[in-house]
């Protein structure tokens, strides 16, 4: 693999970027979307990988685990991709300006920022592991694999931050291929490992785990070396590497504000595993597995809705507003019809999806997860719509109505889902209802405020 990032021509980055301040709009999003759908595609097979090996020739008891800490990992990363992604913007910003140099004083401010944070995040997963099984109500069948599993997983912490962070500068410029290329070699590495560590040497969970861990580090590693090996004239020099206040100021306030919106959303969902797993260890298995049935049905929307931030904060900072309505029109359209398909697989399919993780002769786990996934995959659209919001307010640099929309629609979610989840004739099924009728409040919320507001949104820099 190193052999062949020497064989990388100098000028890959440059070749790979897609200009999104001209030419065709609705073609340009999908070009440079595509790559982190399919990256993130990919991402998702860490743990579908581990999830699927881990129900079938493990148990129930470990895919509950698995499920569990699948929920709190989204959580502690969360911030990590938040400040990531909330840095991307800053970067296209300046690149949309044509201010390279103090794009690269900026990358440089942003690294060594996330870099503490993650330290800090890493340390604190460790020290508090113990409160954070307790808190999250894990079945007492699962609770023994879910602290074997997490005390490994935590080590790629690091790992997911680095890779990451590298991944939001070239999304920045237009470089959406190369982050998928490394993604894609980490997440072959971590299927094989999970076969080799699961079933060959019988490691268990702990196999699962540090196939995860191995697959992210190499990711980590593939690109940092190509970013200063291969990124030209992206990379820092000497003269960049000093620290701005005014650059740093923007990178925080943009950073953290996503970081929060990306946090409150797993919170909420780590609240609503929690109380999935109140019903018990069955149910918590079901729920394992149709999140990570949820996160590939939904995933291309998500990513759409990233690769939006882009477009918007390059035309945002080129002080092109038309151009930013116009896509607004175009992502709407492509948007729906990513979960509009994903809707009718998932409905129609919903028993086989379940079958690829559960044992066909766990029935009760099965049913519970058919039920889930017919209630809520005939509203993708909804998040479809929520994350394209997100992606234009993050590229407005309007993190700040980001937030509000997810505590809106995380929010009435956990409160809907413990409400109607209380109600006899309801029971689970509230927790499921819960879910689309969030989206629903938060995409209400977000398209009436752009309405009221268009006007000074577009113009404001």
């Amino acid at each position: 693999m190193f052999f062949l990032l020497t064989e990388l021509p100098k000028d890959m980055g440059v070749q790979m970027q897609v200009d999104l301040t001209d030419g065709r709009i609705g073609r340009s999003i999908i070009l440079f979307s595509l790559p982190m759908i399919v990256g993130n595609l990919l991402q998702q097979l860490y743990n579908i990988a581990d999830t699927l090996i881990v129900g079938r020739t493990i148990g129930a008891a470990a895919l509950s685990a698995v499920g569990s800490a699948y929920a709190l990992m989204v959580l502690l990363t969360s911030v990590l991709l938040g400040l990531c992604m909330g840095s991307g913007v800053v970067f296209a910003q300046l690149y949309g300006r044509k201010e390279h140099d103090r794009m690269k004083t900026s990358i440089v401010n942003a690294f060594v920022f996330i870099m503490l944070v993650s330290a800090v995040i890493t340390a604190a997963a460790f020290l508090l592991l113990d409160h954070l099984i307790v808190w999250l109500h894990i079945p007492k069948e699962a609770a023994p694999f879910t602290k074997e599993y997490l005390f490994i997983i935590f080590f790629g912490i690091f790992f997911v931050c680095i890779y990451n962070f590298f991944s939001s500068v070239l999304r920045s410029i237009g470089n959406t291929v190369t982050p998928l290329v490394f993604l894609a070699v980490s997440a072959v590495l971590n299927i094989m490992l999970d076969v080799v560590f699961i079933l060959k040497f019988g490691m268990g969970i702990a196999g699962a785990a540090w196939a995860t861990v191995t697959a992210q580090g190499v990711s980590a590693v593939l690109i940092t070396v190509y970013f200063f090996s291969k990124a030209g004239d992206l990379c820092p020099k000497r003269c960049h590497m000093y620290y701005s206040r005014e650059l740093l100021g923007m990178i925080i306030n943009n950073s953290t504000l996503t970081a929060i919106q990306q946090s409150i959303m797993n919170l909420g969902i780590l609240m609503v595993q929690g109380l999935v797993n109140s019903f018990g260890f069955l149910t918590s298995a079901a729920f394992a597995a149709v999140v990570k049935i949820d996160a590939f049905a939904y995933m291309p929307a998500q990513d759409f809705g990233n690769a939006f931030t882009t477009y918007i904060a390059q035309n945002y900072g080129a002080g092109k507003p038309d151009r930013i309505k116009k896509g607004l029109r175009s992502a709407v359209f492509i948007s729906i019809g990513f979960c509009a398909a994903a809707s009718v697989t998932v409905v129609v399919f919903a028993r086989q999806f379940m079958m690829i993780f559960i044992k066909p002769q766990e029935t009760e786990i099965i049913a519970i997860g058919v039920k889930y996934l017919h209630i809520v995959g005939c509203f993708y659209a909804g998040i479809g719509i929520l994350f394209l919001l997100y992606g234009l307010y993050r590229g407005l640099g309007r993190s700040a109505v980001s937030i509000w929309l997810t505590v809106i629609s995380l929010g009435s979610r956990v409160l809907l889902a413990y409400m109607l989840s209380s109600v006899p004739v309801i029971g689970l099924a509230g927790v499921w209802w819960a879910v689309p009728i969030g989206w629903a409040l938060a995409d209400a919320a977000g398209l009436l405020y752009f309405v009221f507001r268009k006007k000074n949104l577009l113009l404001e820099k």
